[in-house]
């Protein structure tokens, strides 16, 4: 009997980590696709001759 019992807990982990997994693979996913997409913007913007301001920076211009 206890060893079904661990069985079945361990199976229910199982479960568990395989769910916890598929999830970060899909937030995964879409987090590379986003850093394509800025890696993108970065590239065409330095093909342009552009600058790119990152956070608290002051533009060129002040």
């Amino acid at each position: 009997m206890e060893h079904e019992e661990r069985i079945a807990h361990l199976e229910r982990t199982v479960d568990d980590l395989s769910a916890v997994v598929h999830r970060q693979a899909g937030e995964i996913a879409v987090l590379e696709r986003r850093v394509r997409m800025l890696m993108e913007r970065v590239a065409e913007g330095d093909e342009a001759g552009g600058s790119v301001v990152l956070g608290d920076e002051r533009p060129p211009h002040y």
